[in-house]
């Protein structure tokens, strides 16, 4: 689904923040889970709408709407609680150069003999203009100032809406590309942006956008070279060295145009595989039940006589 007033969230947006990735040590061997979820307090007189609070803790519009779910989007009330998902499993593949899961709007970058992962929110594409799902290529160049050259499909979309795109945006501040790309494969980018709203939304036309600190860091970081792996796992579980059992479930992206206008939730694909994981020994069915129909995009203790995570109360 993902489906959001658009229109009327930009008139929203006056204020936008931005803040670097969240920075992670990485876990032992056989562990996955990282951080801890945060609880903000909404500070009195609030004029700033929800992507403001998930731009200052490095979180996508869609990340923070799966933990505060019906939380106003151009409004957060002033006094309100917020829950900051910087709890997260690590995505089951390996640690190494650029791991972007599109299912839950996130980019994983290892930086080489660091020990240290930083998770970045990232926008993608939107339905029909789908930003690959399960591949695995390189960086093969970078470019600070992008030029755009829309492809005529896409001039041809934006006609249809009464819009009229040039075929070509120079490089600067009006280019949606932002100030810094890094090209992935043939046809794709890691870019920034001009529109920061789109970070946690599918509104691209198939490449991955990042708020500017973000792509800053990446372009500064990432050496040519480096490979990238795109996966599509919303749902992702960890059995930690302790014995504790954990999944994080996200709301799945839509396969059609359909299920992309619908109002129903996409069915999760659940794999053999995964459901074994689900209901094996030592689990809970009832806070796997729980987890897989609330989708909060936060890790879910789901062992029998399992304690919640405690939330950190961080203030404003």
């Amino acid at each position: 689904m993902r489906r959001i007033n658009l229109l009327g969230y930009l008139a929203a947006l006056l204020v936008s923040q931005s803040a670097l990735a969240v920075s992670y040590p990485l876990p032992p061997e056989g562990s996955r889970l990282v951080g801890n979820p945060l609880v903000i307090t909404v500070p009195q007189g609030n004029t700033l709408p929800l992507e403001a609070f998930a731009a200052q803790y490095s979180q996508g519009l869609s990340n923070m709407l799966e933990a505060n779910p019906g939380t106003d989007l151009f409004l957060p009330q002033s006094g309100s609680q917020l829950i900051v998902p910087q709890q997260v499993i690590l995505p089951d593949t390996v640690r190494e150069g650029i791991v972007v899961n599109v299912a839950e709007m996130r980019l994983y970058y290892y930086p080489q003999g660091s020990n240290t992962v930083e998770i970045l929110p990232i926008g993608i594409g939107e339905a029909g203009r789908e930003t690959p799902r399960n591949w695995v290529t390189t960086v093969q160049r970078k470019q600070e100032g992008p030029t755009w050259s829309p492809t005529p499909n896409t001039r041809r979309a934006y006609a249809k809406e009464g819009k009229t795109l040039p075929a070509f945006v120079p490089a600067g501040p009006d280019n949606p590309m932002g100030l810094y790309a890094i090209y992935i494969g043939r046809l794709y980018a890691i870019h920034g942006t001009n529109a920061n709203f789109g970070i946690g939304l599918r509104v691209s036309q198939g490449c991955i956008r990042l708020r500017d600190d973000d792509i800053k860091y990446l372009f500064d970081n990432v050496p040519v070279g480096t490979r990238v792996q795109l996966i599509d796992q919303p749902v992702k579980t960890t059995t930690e060295p302790d014995g504790s059992r954990w999944v994080e479930v996200h709301e799945p992206l839509s396969r059609n145009r359909t299920e992309f206008e619908s109002n129903n939730k996409v069915p999760l694909p659940i794999t053999p595989a995964l459901r074994a994981q689900l209901k094996g020994a030592g689990v809970d069915t009832v806070r796997v039940d729980g987890a897989l129909e609330r989708r909060s995009g936060m890790p879910v203790n789901i062992g029998y006589g399992a304690l919640e995570t405690p939330l950190v109360a961080s203030g404003q």
